[in-house]
């Protein structure tokens, strides 16, 4: 296998464009051992960047993010996601406390603002800052933020420090190519590509199965391939079966002929105007 891509956060950090998330993980105590043991056979391979919040499982993912990175921290590009209502400017900086600890270590590389809620942007914007500066964390951003918002954060004092935006993207979600992608990418704020195989959906495409047969590969490989294809994007496939996390990263040596990406494009057309940012 090839070795994994990267992608240049602001800071000029390289962190591999495809990584791990953990969303649903830490739900179920029966599934805790494969889950620790999906997220360690991603590290082996190279995904060294977990995504995790304080939202999934309400906390439980982020305790078994802490079990699979122990005594390799080191290793990993660790980023979490604050609620909303918890990004006050003293929440911002409780809320990360307690992500420390359920995660076990003491810096994060990347702290996001899950979504839009009541707090100021100042605010929030001031509390990373003050964990960014005592070291807590490495570097903060965003999730779920439309251009629109995206620009009113660059009028926010620090705004511009924003180093990454967590969005839904995918084949079947191309809705920011329009202006949020570009815009990014003429900044040099990368943006993370949450449910990139559209929770496994993408896996049932025809088309996809189609070009996928062509390459011996998976459906679900050729999803990834079309986002390790754009600049400045971080894929963040989960899952929690060992097997399938080396099948996802196996992506990065799949190489389409202009062919099949025209024929994905007219499968999934990319956008001809905006539309409002998805979500799930």
């Amino acid at each position: 296998m090839s070795d994994i891509p990267t992608v240049t956060l602001p800071s000029g950090i390289s962190v591999p464009a495809l990584g791990l998330g953990t969303w649903q993980m830490g739900e179920d105590a029966r599934k805790a051992g494969i889950e620790i043991e999906s997220l360690k056979r991603g590290l082996d391979l190279g995904l060294t960047l977990i995504d995790t919040a304080e939202m999934y499982g309400e906390g439980g993912a982020e305790k078994i993010t802490a079990e699979a990175i122990a005594g390799r921290r080191d290793e990993v590009f660790l980023v979490s996601k604050i609620y909303p209502w918890n990004a006050s400017r003293k929440g911002v900086v409780d809320a990360c406390e307690r992500s420390l600890d359920r995660l076990k270590t003491d810096r994060l590389d990347l702290y996001l603002l899950h979504w839009r809620g009541e707090h100021p942007l100042t605010e929030t914007v001031a509390g990373f800052e003050e964990l960014r500066r005592a070291g807590k964390i490495g570097a903060w951003g965003v999730s779920n933020f439309d251009l629109d918002d995206m620009q009113e954060l660059m009028e926010v004092p620090d705004g511009g420090m924003c180093a990454a935006n967590q969005v839904l993207y995918n084949l079947s979600r191309r809705g920011i190519e329009y202006d949020l992608l570009p815009w990014c990418q003429e900044r040099g704020i990368p943006v993370m590509a949450y449910s990139p195989i559209e929770q496994g959906r993408l896996a049932r495409s025809g088309e996809l199965i189609r070009i996928a047969k062509a390459y011996q590969a998976t459906p679900a490989q050729v999803a990834l391939a079309f986002l390790l294809e754009r600049d400045g994007v971080i894929a963040i496939p989960k899952s929690a079966n060992p097997d399938r996390v080396a099948e996802n990263a196996e992506a990065v040596d799949l190489d389409l002929s202009e062919a099949d990406w025209t024929a994905l494009d007219a499968a999934f057309p990319p956008p001809s105007r905006k539309a409002p940012l998805e979500m799930i």
